[in-house]
């Protein structure tokens, strides 16, 4: 049986003897999306939000700069395709397959050309960031129904508050469906911190950059390429923000460290 991003299985668990059960699985398919009419990339990704993927996705990869290009955006009746439609013509590169896994997509060595280090003018506090993994996959998630996926979230600072939680198969996938969610929503993402459960790759990094937040927090560790982009865009980048921890890598200071003088 099929519910919304998942399916539910029949499995025999072993613990001293075999016992059978039941529950639910992440669903994996292959998602199309089309640009113009062309057949621009196949992902392996959950047929969830579909149409967040698409626009946080071209976004991400410099095909659109802003939302108001799209003319139309429809999903197949079976999702397993979204077809997109710009209001003006676009070259494409060549079609792309990405696995659920790995890969990042088009993303050049370095981010997009003329985009400035972000400011040092927003702070958060440790605990804040913390306290919001605690809120990220919650008793409703597809993770709380069948683990086996990664979630994003978007933090306002001053609050605590998650704007917003975007979740699928691929840690990739479930950023941009973040941000295409905050821009089909208008939700102002710059000044904001990206949580994710995923590691942080220099790929991951660069989508967070696009996205314009200065802090950028996983459960679990980034890539050297990830902290040398983020020294040079002055992000913030924590790791293993979990058990009441946080490792950041570089620029603390958003995070209220004060270096000691003598």
């Amino acid at each position: 049986m099929k519910n919304r991003g998942t399916e539910t299985f029949h499995w025999w668990d072993f613990h001293h003897d075999w016992q059978p059960d039941s529950g639910e699985v992440i669903e994996e398919i292959t998602l199309t999306i089309y640009v113009n009419g062309v057949d621009f990339v196949s992902m392996m990704g959950t047929p969830l939000n579909q149409d967040w993927l698409a626009v946080g996705f071209l976004m991400n990869e410099g095909i659109i700069e802003d939302l108001k290009e799209i003319k139309d955006l429809r999903v197949t009746t079976d999702g397993c395709c979204i077809d997109v439609w710009l209001n003006r013509d676009v070259d494409l590169p060549q079609k792309m397959v990405l696995t659920s896994g790995c890969g990042g997509g088009l993303t050049q060595e370095d981010p997009r050309p003329g985009m400035e280090p972000l400011p040092f003018g927003i702070s958060a506090e440790p605990d804040l960031i913390l306290e919001a993994f605690t809120h990220l996959q919650t008793k409703d998630s597809l993770y709380a129904k069948s683990r086996g996926v990664h979630a994003a979230g978007l933090l306002e600072l001053e609050t605590g508050h998650l704007l917003q939680v975007a979740e699928d198969i691929g840690r990739h996938n479930a950023i941009d469906k973040l941000h295409g969610a905050c821009l089909m929503q208008s939700i102002k993402m710059e000044d904001r911190a990206l949580i994710t459960t995923g590691r942080i790759s220099s790929e991951m990094l660069r989508k967070g950059v696009f996205m314009r937040c200065p802090i950028i927090v996983s459960r679990t560790s980034p890539t050297s390429a990830a902290v040398d982009l983020a020294r040079t865009w002055q992000i913030t980048l924590v790791g293993y923000a979990r058990h009441g921890k946080l490792r950041v890598y570089c620029n603390p200071e958003r995070l209220g460290f004060k270096p000691k003088t003598d």
